[in-house]
């Protein structure tokens, strides 16, 4: 790992100046109480061209239980801040070799009210690709490259909507995942700043499937 990329790919370019200065929404705002995590937004380039990492956590977890998700989670005490934590994570839960990776940029924190953590986004390029696979198999149920032409296509874009009627942000249908909720709201930005985003029909809303509105861990 190295914190001064010199193979980075110009298509990143533009992410690499804008992602520092992401506008944070006021959803995300941090609470100064909530504690400390990291998420790795680990940028690639694979037979279909560039790409990014999501997991798909187990549905046997108490909290987003089957969400798909960045690898990543709380800062230990013994993590030398965000980065180290979110490679350590993307190791464990992913086989993702932290000497493969040059380190892009740290995101501005933002806050995941659900588990109440407040989560700093560290963004990388993945120089070197590891073989990767479930590292947690009672914590991460699957390990996928998305394509960013996927994930712009506008045929799978959608906004959805809890059951209850609260409209929850934008989504992706993506290799066969629903990606919504905190990850959604975060590659929905990431997109944006890194000049990739397409215009797309924000007026299409679809409702959560109850299984994934209301997961129930199972035993």
């Amino acid at each position: 790992m190295t914190d001064t990329p010199l193979t980075c790919p110009p298509w990143l370019d533009c992410f690499r100046a804008e992602a520092p200065r992401m506008p944070v929404q006021p959803f995300f705002e941090p609470a100064p109480r909530a504690r400390a995590a990291a998420v790795l937004i680990l940028f690639g380039e694979g037979p279909e061209g560039p790409d990014v990492l999501l997991t798909e956590r187990a549905a046997t977890l108490n909290k987003h239980a089957g969400q798909p998700a960045f690898p990543g989670g709380r800062i230990d005490p013994e993590d030398d801040g965000p980065v180290a934590a979110a490679l350590r994570e993307a190791w464990e839960e992913a086989g993702v070799e932290p000497s493969g990776v040059d380190i892009l940029c740290s995101l501005p924190e933002l806050y995941l009210s659900y588990s109440e953590h407040r989560v700093t986004p560290v963004a990388g390029w993945w120089r070197e690709p590891s073989e990767i696979a479930p590292g947690h198999p009672g914590e991460v149920a699957t390990v996928t490259r998305v394509p960013i032409s996927e994930l712009v296509d506008p045929a799978n874009r959608l906004m959805v909507r809890h059951p209850s009627g609260i409209k929850l942000g934008p989504a992706f249908r993506v290799r066969g995942m629903l990606v919504w909720g905190f990850t959604g709201a975060l590659l929905n930005q990431v997109l944006a700043v890194g000049g990739w985003d397409r215009p797309w029909d924000e007026e299409h809303v679809e409702e959560l499937p109850p299984a994934v509105a209301n997961p129930r861990p199972r035993r």
